[in-house]
């Protein structure tokens, strides 16, 4: 993992989104990572979309994502994130990163 990465991670310790290269979005509070970006996620859930009903919130709690599953991660605006009404939103679930 390069300088700038870990300074990334480093100032990322908070609410995360994460999307794993099976397409699943996983969001948590992120507690830990090491050299192969093994994350530790606190208090998570993943968001399951459906274009025909809204984002299903499935409870996980304290979870790891394997660095080689982790496809984006990204800082969540907790002020914007808890404004969204996320039954009422449709989408398309992700497809799987092809390589």
């Amino acid at each position: 993992v390069s300088d700038i990465s870990k300074r990334f991670l480093n100032e990322l310790l908070g609410t995360v989104a994460v999307i794993t290269s099976d397409g699943r979005m996983i969001v948590g509070t992120l507690k830990g990572f090491d050299q192969t970006i093994n994350l530790i996620l606190d208090e998570s859930h993943e968001r399951v979309f459906s274009s025909s009903q809204g984002v299903e919130q499935v409870v996980l709690g304290l979870y790891i994502v394997r660095g080689d599953n982790v496809a984006v991660i990204g800082e969540i605006d907790e002020e914007t994130d808890s404004a969204l009404d996320l039954g009422n939103i449709r989408a398309e679930p992700l497809n799987s990163v092809v390589h």
